[in-house]
């Protein structure tokens, strides 16, 4: 039985590191505020997204194995550059915010547990996390990034040590709840933008290239392979959907949480990471506050490289240069100086008046409005049979692509609409 086990960890890849990261504290924050906000009204949701957001990750793994190439590569190759340079401008934009705000959230869980001033802590994360993504070979770099997915299921843990009636959790989870009200469709366009998010779809296509290279498939980024096996794109599937699969469990657990704990207590307002952690402490107890710290802190390290890396892939693939994190810092300068930049400007994020959870939850709130337009890109190169021969998307796929992006193009004018007024 461990040996299956150890094998199925061994089969796991970008799908598994995509789903984790979607967890980031962007996504801790987004669910936190739904619990506190809505109790269990929400836990419908984290079903209901699985199956679309899993098609759309399939298709952008799909995409980079077939093809070789990132989504900005494509996009590149096949669409006027304004279009190009546009899906380039949304992600940089959401992503920088993302990336600074999931700091400051790491360094306030760090402060939890241990009495270290703010700024030095900004600091030393962002130096080590940049530290990780240039100087680590990417075979070294992808089983680091796996292992940080293990920090979500404190999540799972503390969901299991609170206080719930199974009951009205399982009537909440398969009865969906519906408010036709500004707060409730605003966090639904957050829940949206945090499950299904552009960076996403960037950088399980671009890993997918980087696991190619590193098996010798393909010599770099942008060089198709002489051939993908059906078992190859059907492994691909699995991965993906054991990542998905672990995104929404965790993001289920973290609702489910804090509907038990903040939201039975009429605790609705949450400023800072701080402030969901401690809360927590005198409800649910001091093992459940220190997991809760602890989880916002490894899915950090997990999410901050990958929201960083899919920028430095975008803008290098637009621009033409070369890279990859397979590649030394000699090699790819400018790949790897992108990188550095949107993480330092993110940072600086933090020294905004607004808490980081706002800021988190805003920019899931971003991220929803924004995804709708690449979605629609995706959705045509993934059908597109000149791009992708006989991988191209079949009717499931397609129909699943459409149907989620009809549903978040929808709640984004709804969300714009509401915000109007």
């Amino acid at each position: 039985m461990f040996g299956k086990i150890r094998s199925f960890w061994k089969f796991l890849g970008p799908g598994l590191v995509t789903g984790a990261a979607d967890d980031d504290p962007s996504g801790i924050a987004t669910y936190s505020q739904t619990g506190a906000l809505f109790g269990y009204g929400q836990l419908w949701a984290a079903p209901f997204s699985y199956p679309f957001m899993t098609a759309m990750q399939e298709m952008c793994g799909r995409i980079g194995m077939v093809t070789g190439d990132g989504l900005t590569g494509i996009i590149k190759k096949r669409y006027a550059r304004s279009i190009l340079w546009g899906a380039v401008a949304l992600l940089l934009v959401a992503n920088t915010i993302n990336i600074g705000a999931d700091i400051g959230a790491m360094a306030e869980s760090i402060q939890l547990l241990a009495p270290i001033a703010f700024v030095p802590l900004l600091a030393a994360l962002t130096i080590g996390m940049l530290a990780l993504l240039v100087y680590v070979p990417y075979p070294s770099y992808a089983r680091v990034l796996k292992y940080l997915s293990f920090a979500l299921f404190a999540y799972v843990i503390t969901g299991l040590l609170v206080e719930r009636d199974w009951g009205v959790v399982l009537h909440a989870t398969v009865v969906p709840h519906i408010e036709f009200t500004k707060a409730y469709v605003l966090n639904i366009a957050a829940f949206l933008g945090t499950t299904i998010s552009p960076y996403l779809f960037f950088w399980q296509a671009d890993e997918e290239v980087e696991e190619e290279i590193a098996r010798g498939e393909v010599a770099d980024m942008g060089s198709a392979p002489a051939q993908v096996s059906a078992r190859e794109i059907s492994d691909m599937r699995l991965d993906t959907a054991t990542g998905m699969f672990v995104s929404n469990i965790v993001s289920f657990f973290i609702m489910l949480t804090v509907a038990a704990t903040l939201g039975a207590s009429g605790i609705t307002s949450i400023n800072t990471a701080a402030d969901a952690a401690q809360a927590l402490r005198p409800i649910a107890g001091e093992f459940a506050f220190v997991l809760f710290a602890i989880g916002i802190l490894g899915t950090g390290l997990l999410a901050v490289p990958v929201l960083a890396g899919s920028v430095g892939y975008a803008i290098a693939e637009a621009a033409g240069w070369q890279k990859g994190l397979g590649k030394r810092f000699a090699e790819a300068r400018g790949f790897y100086l992108m990188i550095a930049i949107v993480t330092i400007v993110g940072v600086l994020v933090n020294f905004s008046p607004v808490g980081s959870i706002k800021l988190l939850y805003y920019s899931a709130v971003l991220n929803g409005v924004l995804a709708p337009p690449l979605m629609i890109l995706i959705l045509m190169i993934g059908r597109d049979r000149s791009i992708m021969g006989a991988h191209a998307n079949g009717t499931l796929s397609q129909t699943l692509g459409w149907i989620i992006t009809v549903i978040m193009s929808l709640v984004g004018i709804a969300t714009i609409a509401s915000l109007s007024y």
